[in-house]
């Protein structure tokens, strides 16, 4: 038995693969990858990428050509810096998809309309037919025609290989019927004959069935590669979050560089409302800095020199002075974005119900072909009637139909999802849906609404409540800090007038004084105050158990009363919460704010297994063990902390008041910042999907159903035409129907 190598004599290998059309392609450079000695490979098909574990000095170029001599194309990835042109709107590949959709679109439209309806069919007009059905077939679909031929080197065959030979099929037989039958005659017709009778063919050309086909599967296609695309961009936007400069300190001067040329021990200047550059310890100042975007705590943490910060966080506070001690690749923000990566390469490959039925499908529809113009022939008849019937059954099972099956429903579906706030990234998603059974909820942002607010006020024996709020919030004021601006909304939300403050001073990390209508004045931290009664003590201590931010309040050096701050539950959680559970998911609370916070959130809206204090890293570790334990886990989440999870989750989905990485990162996005769209979500998804599936199921049958009559030569190319028109009727009638799904949300 043989042992991989140590770990330490192991090194990672990236590659960016091309021409990949299907999971099979992926399935196939893996497990080509895996046969050489001592490597392990995984091959994402959504991203493009392959991972590779290979020993110690192994040679990249090995592994680009093992994958060249499987038909496709590796390279190592280029050093490229984030920038505006990196989206899809500039991809080479999806532009010439893109052009050869437009073009077959453009072209196949008359040529479906002259076929199907007679009175458009004036002299010579097969002619014209041939014209704009030539580039279509052979350019437009040269992709599908390029990877058939790539499958059948390596003895594959897929969706790819049927829509080449049937399409191929279909334009070379309308071909011979020209050239060498009588379909070429002028004054030619296609009537509508509903009759079985046995045919040669020579009068009978298929150039709607090429073109119309090699258009369907374009738009399909197009559409699924443009969503594959944005898979990027989740990693673009974290790398994106961290500021583009910096200013150093050299020699006492301020000089601001680009933070590109930070280098480890170097001092920069982080002033009030600036990102930190990158990370690195506090040498001199005291703020707040809001690191809600990396640990999910609502409440900004007061740093002082010797406390470690980290790059992207926002100083919310007072002027720092930092020593950098990670660059570049090595800080939390670039870990990050590789956990990112990491969990989308490690997500199950779900291929689509199409693929996976094509894999039989399509060898089998070839077989029959082969095995009906073999018993033509073998009973005596003439080569031209053992050729249609032949082509017969290969043009009834080109998937008109099946081109349809996805595309519509997705199309339906998802612009019904766009209509109610429910933005679903592409059809392997829907998958997802069918066998979640677990839900994991972030709580800030996501059950809560992220921001801190008032939410209680205690005035002492002998202080009246309108007194306490007008003093604190008169302070509160003219303090910038995130719960001085909770407070200061909170006074106004009660009606109460605030009062000019003089000789105001903030004290970085404990609060803020001034004089208000002649009193000196304290709000902040209960050190700030002497004399706090037992009462008061009292209910600070119980604030504080329950995860709430407690701020006293004092005048003429004596404690008058404490306010409470918390980040406060959203109204609709509950019901959300509800709903998850009605359709048969377990709802788990997943924060890195403290554990008494998340155990009262978790308490109001009905959440029984809760994680907290957890950090990025942590949160992809709850998921996994959940997977790990059999189940099939979403995820809901807003922030960046929260990407990696929604990318190593079976199914992510984001808030959309949430961040750009959060959406990126996410399968599901819900516009609004309402947790009942989770469950709209959710219902639209596997709707969707049961849409698809009985899509592909009729697409299917009406093929299988007439490879038997064309197989025996009674197939009339009307009737076969108008068979493929019906079931392709039948497919959109059926994917419309989604449109009447209604939102649990009232509008």
């Amino acid at each position: 038995m043989s042992t991989a190598p140590p770990t330490e004599n192991r090194s990672d290998i990236e590659l960016e693969i091309g021409g990949m059309t299907c999971a099979s392609c992926a399935n196939r450079i893996e497990r080509k990858l895996n046969k050489l000695d001592g490597v392990t490979a995984t091959v994402n098909y959504a991203t493009e990428k392959a991972r590779v574990t290979a020993p110690a000095g192994y040679d990249p170029d090995t592994l680009i050509t093992t994958v060249g001599a499987t038909g496709y194309t590796a390279t190592l990835p280029a050093a490229a810096e984030p920038s505006d042109d990196a989206g899809v709107d500039h991809d080479p590949e999806l532009i010439s998809l893109r052009a050869r959709l437009i073009a077959a679109v453009t072209l196949s439209v008359p040529v479906i309309a002259m076929a199907m309806i007679p009175p458009l069919q004036f002299t010579n007009w097969q002619w014209a037919s041939l014209v704009l059905a030539a580039p279509v077939v052979v350019w437009a679909g040269w992709p599908f025609h390029r990877a058939a031929v790539t499958n059948l080197r390596h003895g594959a065959a897929t969706m790819d290989t049927l829509i080449s030979v049937g399409t191929l099929s279909a334009f070379g037989w309308s071909l011979y019927a020209l050239f060498f039958g009588t379909a070429g005659t002028p004054g030619m017709r296609h009537p509508f004959e509903f009759t079985v009778a046995p045919t040669d063919g020579s009068a009978n050309i298929y150039l709607e069935a090429a073109a119309g086909v090699t258009a369907f599967i374009l738009a399909g296609r197009y559409f699924e590669k443009r969503a594959k695309r944005q898979a990027g961009a989740a990693l673009r936007a974290l790398l994106e979050l961290g500021s583009k400069d910096v200013t150093l300190l050299r020699n006492d001067i301020e000089i601001t560089v680009p933070v590109g040329e930070l280098v480890v021990g170097d001092r920069f200047v982080v002033r009030p409302g600036e990102k930190i550059a990158t990370d690195g310890v506090v040498v001199s100042g005291r703020s707040a800095v809001d690191t809600s975007m990396l640990t999910g705590e609502a409440v900004p943490v007061e740093i002082t020199t010797g406390d470690t910060v980290t790059g992207a966080t926002v100083n919310a506070g007072g002027r720092l002075v930092v020593e950098a001690t990670r660059v570049g690749s090595d800080t939390q923000i670039a870990q990050m974005a590789r956990l990112v990566e990491d969990a989308q390469t490690g997500k199950a490959q779900v291929q689509r119900l199409a693929d996976r039925i094509s894999g039989v499908f399509v060898p089998v529809v070839i077989a029959v072909a082969v095995v009906v113009l073999g018993a033509w022939l073998g009973a005596g008849f003439g080569v031209t009637a053992a050729f249609t019937a032949a082509v017969a059954v290969l043009v009834i099972a080109c998937p008109c139909a099946l081109g349809l099956a996805t595309p519509t429903a997705l199309l339906v579906g998802t612009g019904r999802g766009a209509q109610l706030g429910i933005l679903i990234k592409g059809p392997e998603v829907l998958e997802s849906t069918r066998a979640v059974d677990t839900i994991v909820l972030d709580k800030t942002g996501t059950v809560t609404t992220g921001s801190m607010e008032l939410v209680d006020v205690i005035p002492d024996v002998g202080t009246s409540r309108e007194e306490l709020l007008r003093l604190a919030g008169s302070v509160e004021r003219a303090s910038e800090h995130p719960v001085a601006r909770a407070v200061t909304a909170g006074v106004e939300r009660e009606g109460v007038s605030s009062s000019l403050v003089d000789d105001f001073v903030n004290e970085p990390g404990s609060g803020a004084r001034g004089l208000v209508e002649g009193h000196p004045v304290v709000v902040g931290r209960p050190s700030m105050t002497t004399g706090l009664s037992d009462e008061l003590a009292s209910a600070a201590r119980s604030a504080e158990e329950a995860g709430e931010t407690v701020v006293t309040v004092g005048w003429d050096d004596a404690a008058r009363g404490i306010l409470v701050v918390a980040d406060t539950v959203k109204p609709t959680s509950a019901e959300a919460v509800a709903g998850l559970r009605a359709l048969g998911l377990t709802p788990v609370l997943l924060t890195g704010d403290n554990a008494s916070a998340a155990r009262r959130t978790a308490g109001e809206v009905g959440i029984d297994r809760v994680h907290a204090e957890v950090l990025p890293q942590d949160k992809v570790a709850v998921v996994a063990g959940l997977q790990a334990e059999g189940h099939v886990v979403a995820m809901v989440g807003d922030g960046v902390n929260d990407a990696p999870a929604l990318a190593r989750a079976d199914l992510g989905m984001a808030m959309g008041t949430g961040t750009d990485v959060a959406i990126e990162a996410a399968d599901i996005t819900l516009v609004g910042g309402d947790l009942r769209a989770a469950v709209d979500a959710i219902r639209l998804s596997r709707r969707t999907l049961a849409t698809i599936t009985s899509n592909l199921f009729w697409a299917f049958a009406y093929n299988v159903a007439a490879i038997p009559v064309a197989a025996l030569g009674l197939l009339n190319p009307m009737l076969a035409g108008a068979a493929m028109a019906l079931s392709s009727v039948f497919v959109v009638v059926n994917s419309l129907r989604l449109r009447g799904f209604r939102s649990s949300i009232p509008h």
